[in-house]
């Protein structure tokens, strides 16, 4: 029997959570250590309780950087069982959650398909659904609606949601004076921004903030504050309103630990590089070190169809500078909706991304299989630079579509191989080029 609500609450009465334990195990710490680290906020183990599949993950700067995948369908393509497929290949290639960005058709069957189905983290968009579940128009809405939309997706075991909590009415009067290049890029905020201008009101996840809360500390959803005014374009880049907004979520995350409801903050986005590592320290004072969650950032605007690059250079330098959780960005950004092939260049890019952080970063064990690698790479051990790879079948495929003449070497290099002259070298033995 759960003699507590949250995770969180857990951890401050000194109790370590099933959870909790998963955790530790897989980040190489003590279950003690993770204990803590919940409390305090600084740590994050999204896990709904109804959603009884789930093989548990910790968001946290000072664990793996873990990857987070969009799918989810829209009226031009609005197939769920490739969406499924989508989830399942995203889940084997090393996701650890997946966020249900639908927007058109009956999204209950597939958000419960998911928390029955999927042992990933499962993350939505309340504000997205609303429109879908009523039917209405955006301006027919109401708070109330809005409210009951989240209690909705809690009830049917959604791990986190994206709630755009930190726009107000004076948001709006900010936008019009500073008039930026790509005014409000996130969808969410959007939508949020547009509510508020046609019906006069307050943002409603603003104004009955401790209402949500309630609904999260019932089901131990975790929130995930939405970043509205996050950068669309280089120029928008650590502007007035992208950090006002951040003020806000500070100020909010504080709210949300008062009642033991845990808390991720979203930031941008699109940024230039110098300005990542800065928005990231930003964050940490501002939100009292709550995990960082990003999009990107994206370190140009000239790249559709290679945005994936672009946000894997940004991902890997907001990362080690203390992002906890990257949302991964595939070559359709910008474009459309991805397709298989997307979705896996998409997750392989962030995954890299996360990595090469994890080793600056110097998580436990994370550079263990680079150095595996270089063992395997000096010996012509393929089979186990295969086991070593983040994508094996990719690497299989370039050597056997290019075989070389002889298996200690590559077709690139032959008998020049670098690698294969100084080991004949060091052996004494005759090197033959010609």
């Amino acid at each position: 029997m759960r003699n507590y609500t949250t995770q969180m609450e857990a951890a401050r009465k000194g109790i370590i959570t099933p959870e909790m334990k998963a955790v530790a195990a897989k980040e190489y710490r003590t279950e003690e250590e993770i204990r803590e680290l919940v409390a305090k906020g600084q740590v994050v183990i999204c896990a709904n309780k109804l959603h009884t599949c789930i093989d548990p993950n910790g968001v946290g700067s000072m664990l793996r950087t873990k990857i987070n995948v969009n799918l989810g369908v829209s009226r031009d393509c609005k197939d769920y069982d490739i969406e499924m497929q989508k989830v399942m290949a995203a889940v084997n290639m090393g996701a650890e959650a997946i966020m249900d960005l639908s927007s058109h058709g009956n999204t209950q069957p597939f958000r419960r398909k998911l928390t029955s189905e999927c042992p990933a983290m499962i993350g939505t968009v309340p504000v997205y659904d609303s429109v879908i579940h009523y039917q209405r128009d955006l301006a027919t809405l109401t708070a109330k609606d809005f409210i009951d939309v989240i209690r909705l997706h809690a009830e049917d075991g959604v791990d986190f949601v994206t709630l755009h909590c930190g726009i107000t009415r004076k948001t709006i009067e900010q936008i019009k004076k500073h008039k930026r290049k790509m005014n409000i890029v996130s969808r969410g905020g959007s939508l949020v921004f547009a509510w508020m201008s046609m019906t006069g009101e307050e943002n409603p996840f603003y104004e009955y903030f401790d209402e949500i809360l309630e609904i999260c500390r019932e089901y131990d959803v975790t929130i995930s504050l939405g970043d509205a005014c996050r950068p669309g374009c280089l120029a928008d880049g650590s502007d007035v309103c992208q950090i006002e907004e951040l003020v806000r979520l500070g100020e909010l995350t504080k709210r949300a630990w008062e009642k033991d409801v845990q808390v991720m903050v979203e930031g941008p986005g699109h940024m230039p590089m110098d300005q990542i590592a800065a928005n990231m320290k930003i964050q940490q004072t501002i939100c009292m070190g709550a995990p960082f969650y990003v999009l990107g950032p994206i370190v140009t605007d000239i790249a559709p169809g290679y945005d994936h690059i672009t946000a894997a250079i940004g991902g890997a330098i907001a990362a080690a500078s203390g992002a906890a959780f990257l949302c991964y960005v595939t070559p359709a950004e910008h474009l459309a909706l991805p397709n298989v092939d997307d979705v896996k260049q998409g997750i392989i890019a962030s995954r890299i991304a996360a990595h090469a952080a994890d080793i600056a970063k110097k998580v436990p064990h994370a550079r263990d299989l680079d150095d595996a690698m270089g063992d395997a790479r000096r010996t012509f051990d393929w089979e186990k630079q295969w086991e070593c790879s983040i994508d094996p079948e990719t690497a299989k495929q370039i050597r056997n579509d290019r075989a070389p003449e002889h298996e200690d070497s590559c077709s690139m290099c032959g008998k020049f191989c670098a690698v294969r002259s100084m080991n004949k070298a060091l052996n004494g033995e005759y090197i033959d080029i010609l």
